[in-house]
């Protein structure tokens, strides 16, 4: 049985999201969270969110015991991109590109 959360447009680039997905995919869902309890990033605490409503989602249904649920996968899409403008010298202006993430977390029963 899979169960799945999804936290949409997120402010934060999805490489950064990337960087902390391996060390999370295939742990149990307490231990994952443990492992990102310590980690100073900001995706940190924004997987941290997605799981634990995952691990609810889990929780609302009789027949999953959420105790032994394991992160399956975790996807880190592109979402939009705001685009702002920078003054520079000469009266020129640059591009400023604020990415946003799709963060998606399913887990499944072990």
């Amino acid at each position: 049985m899979e169960v799945r959360a999804v936290s949409k447009y997120v402010r934060i680039s999805p490489q950064k999201v990337q960087n902390l997905i391996g060390a999370i995919r295939g742990k149990p869902v307490e231990a994952a969270l443990d492992v990102l309890r310590f980690m100073p990033q900001k995706s940190a605490r924004i997987l941290s969110k997605v799981i634990q409503s995952a691990a609810a989602n889990a929780a609302q249904s009789a027949d999953i015991d959420v105790d032994t649920m394991i992160v399956e996968n975790i996807l880190a899409d592109k979402g939009p991109t705001l685009k702002r403008f920078r003054a520079r010298a000469r009266g020129r202006g640059t591009r400023i590109l604020k990415r946003t993430s799709h963060i998606t977390v399913i887990l499944s029963e072990a």
